[in-house]
């Protein structure tokens, strides 16, 4: 990659993401342990990246934290970090031309034609990595909500998005992501598995696939398999292992109060006198009513006080 020390753009999300912490960046702030800033030589681990909006924030927030490593199920998403973070001039070349076929199309029409043939094309996973990830990255451009959703055949079947002239292409944007990934190990499988990589100051950050606080809310199908209450269950048992090493973890998810206030499902899961649970505010901003978009609660776990 070439020397990019120059670039004055913030690094942020390359994708938009179903669940993405951007807007709960600020209640994160507030919770992460006392003195985090002064403390030397960090690994910061994150199990579940998604867009990596914590990521890409706590790193520019945090330049004492020396290393990442970053970890997801879903091999089109870690494909793409490692895209961007080793060849991004290559990606950016590759975005600049399905972007300028894409608004050579004169209606909406030949848009959807072109939108489908291209999501065809991802899905037959036969292009290079580049050119998969600038596939990924266009179909979450154009695609309805700027959803990622697979079928039981792990196939992306999410539909045209109807979008005008979105911003396929974000140069800068890409630039400023590749420079911070050069200090991020990226990984690709279970949870569980970053362990073997944390160092004795490691810090990890959960935001697994929320738990649905409706029939009609789970946004989850992220892959094939689903992330259901036995995983719930599992990754808290995975906390108490990270505890026993003690290391400290940080944990969001929602929070099923909001919908029943009888559901005591992670007040029972994490009830422990050394687990703090926080409530805070939230904004859901991808649902398909968008009468139901609006401030929720949202659940903060860790296991020491903020």
């Amino acid at each position: 990659m070439n020397n990019a020390a120059n670039i004055t753009t913030q690094a942020k999300p390359f994708l938009k993401w179903a669940g993405g912490k951007g807007q709960l960046i600020p209640a994160i702030h507030q919770a992460l342990p006392r003195g985090f800033h002064q403390r030397k030589g960090i690994t910061y681990i994150e199990p579940f990246v998604g867009s990596g909006a914590l990521l890409f924030w706590i790193l520019q927030q945090y330049p004492n934290i020396e290393h990442a490593i970053i970890n997801d199920l879903n091999p089109d998403l870690t494909d793409a970090y490692e895209t961007v973070r080793n060849e991004p001039h290559d990606l950016i070349a590759a975005l600049k031309n399905l972007q300028s076929d894409y608004y050579a199309k004169g209606t909406e029409d030949l848009k959807r034609d072109f939108f489908l043939a291209r999501r065809i094309e991802f899905n037959t996973k036969k292009a290079d990595r580049v050119q998969h990830t600038a596939l990924l990255i266009f179909l979450n451009k154009t695609c309805f909500n700027g959803l990622y959703r697979v079928n039981s055949k792990n196939n992306f079947n999410v539909p045209f998005g109807r979008y005008a002239k979105p911003r396929i292409c974000d140069q800068e944007t890409i630039l400023a992501d590749s420079v911070l990934l050069q200090k991020v190990t990226i990984l690709n499988g279970d949870f569980a598995a970053t362990l073997q990589h944390a160092a004795t100051n490691a810090f990890f950050y959960f935001d697994p696939p929320y738990k649905p606080i409706s029939s009609t809310s789970s946004f989850n199908a992220y892959a094939a398999n689903s992330f259901g209450d036995i995983e719930q269950k599992r990754l808290r048992q995975f906390c108490d292992v990270l505890t026993a090493k003690k290391h400290q973890w940080l944990l969001s998810n929602s929070d099923p109060k909001n919908t029943n206030p009888a559901d005591h499902f992670f007040d029972d899961l994490y009830a422990h006198p050394d687990i703090t649970i926080q409530r805070v505010k939230a904004k859901r901003s991808i649902n398909s009513n968008a009468a139901k978009r609006g401030e929720i609660n949202e659940l903060l776990i860790s296991n020491y006080k903020p």
